[in-house]
């Protein structure tokens, strides 16, 4: 097996930048930084947290609802031409 070829095995801190959480490891490198960890992360906790940028979100959810309303419009004229 070849010497010197393996990176070294060095105590780490991994850093959340969101929460701001700090774990204690082991890893090739002395400093990791995430942008979410399993206390923040909304798959693990239950929560949801929508990051909304421009106002895409409700932008996207008016539209939703205005497709929704021409739908059943045309649903009861169809019934009503019946």
């Amino acid at each position: 097996m070849k010497e010197n070829i393996h990176p070294d095995y060095v105590p780490a801190k991994i850093v959340c930048l969101s929460c701001a959480t700090e774990v204690e490891t082991h890893a090739t490198v002395p400093l990791l930084r995430v942008d979410l960890c399993s206390n923040c992360h909304p798959f693990y906790t239950g929560k949801q947290r929508i990051v909304d940028t421009a106002g895409r979100v409700d932008r996207f959810n008016q539209r939703r609802i205005a497709a929704a309303a021409a739908q059943q419009k045309k649903l009861d004229q169809a019934k009503s031409a019946s």
